[in-house]
This record gives C-alpha cells, structure tokens and sequence, in this order.
C-alpha cells in the first residue's frame, strides 16, 4: 500500500502554537517536538546517570518526537480550551485518541506495532510519559521567558502556572531539578553571553 504517514508528519511545521496569544516568536509543532525530544533525551540521561534510573533515552526522544502527532490531523488546541471542564477536557481527549490512531492506519500494517507505542499515547509506558510530559512543560516554560525576555507580558501568567507546575515536579523527579539548575539559565541567552561561557 501508499502510506500517507509522513505526509501528515510533514505538516508539523504548519501547526502553531499558542494560538490565542500574540507571540514575539512564531512557534509551530515541529519545532516544539524536536526540542522535546532534545530535552526529553537529557533528562532520561541525567536520570540513568545521576539517579540510578534505568530509560533508554533514545526511546524517550522518538517518544517526544511523536508525542504532537495527533495535532497534525485536528490542529493544536490551546489549554484554556482544552481543559475549560473535565467534561470538554474528556471529549478532547477522544479526538485526540482518535487522531493518533489515523495517524497509526495511516503506516503499511506490517510497521504498524513499531509505532503503535510511539504514537498512541495511551500505550506509552508511564515513566517514559513521565519524562516527556517533564520536557514538554520545559520546553513551554522556555518559551514563555524567552517571550518575557523580548518584554512581551502576555506569557506573564504563563511563565507562573508552568514554574509551579515544575515545581511540582521536582519534588518527584530530582532529574528535573538537576536540569533546571545546569541548564536552564542559558536557554534564553544571547549569542554574546553564551560566547563569554563556552
């Protein structure tokens, strides 16, 4: 059979993110994953190394990778919508399962059980959803002091509910306190200060 699989993947970078707020940076879901699937890597290998875990953490990274693939077929819907009521929060969710398992009978059957665990988020093992949800509100807490840092207050509200939510984090995942503490500050450094520190 023709498989239309990428062709769907192929759209990442033509579903945007943070649709309802003026943003100094135009982010789209391509983008968004692949610096996941950055993140979701390193935390795995902090977590091996420094806290006797035990990830594949190149697993971790394609998990990331494919952890938007549902958007592609329905969009990126925004928090505030999204979680507006658990009785919308649950119908967004059956879209969503609904689209990851498109996007999985859009591969030739014989590849399908490859991806069936990449790609139907119910499938994925709970630590590794532990460790790319982790990455995932990283990667939007940068965002959101990258854009306070270009003096732009809409990400203001933002910036404090995802800080708490990391917050919340370290308590269970010192992985994520680790990264925070080596990494963090330089996420949204300019090219002169990151000079000055290589």
């Amino acid at each position: 059979m023709e498989s239309t699989f990428l062709a769907w993947m192929f759209r990442m970078p033509l579903i945007k993110r943070w649709a309802l707020m003026y943003c100094v940076k135009a982010e789209n879901i391509a983008e968004h994953s692949h610096q996941v699937a950055i993140v979701a890597h390193l935390l795995a290998v902090i977590k091996n190394k420094k806290f006797n875990g035990n990830l594949n953490a190149d697993r971790a990274a394609t998990i990331a990778l494919y952890h938007e693939a549902s958007e592609t077929r329905y969009g990126d819907i925004v928090s505030p919508t999204k979680y507006a009521n658990e009785e919308i929060a649950f119908e967004f969710k059956k879209i969503e399962a609904l689209a990851e398992q498109e996007c999985l009978d859009a591969l030739p059957e014989e590849l399908r059980d490859v991806f069936e665990d990449l790609i139907i988020q119910d499938n994925v093992d709970s630590e590794y959803k532990a460790i790319v949800k982790a990455a995932d509100i990283m990667v939007a807490y940068v965002k959101s002091l990258d854009e306070l840092n270009h003096n732009n207050p809409e990400f203001k509200h933002v910036e404090k509910r995802l800080k708490s939510k990391l917050d919340s984090l370290t308590e269970t995942m010192p992985e994520v306190e680790y990264f925070m503490t080596t990494f963090l500050r330089f996420c949204t450094a300019t090219v002169d200060k990151l000079s000055k520190h290589s």
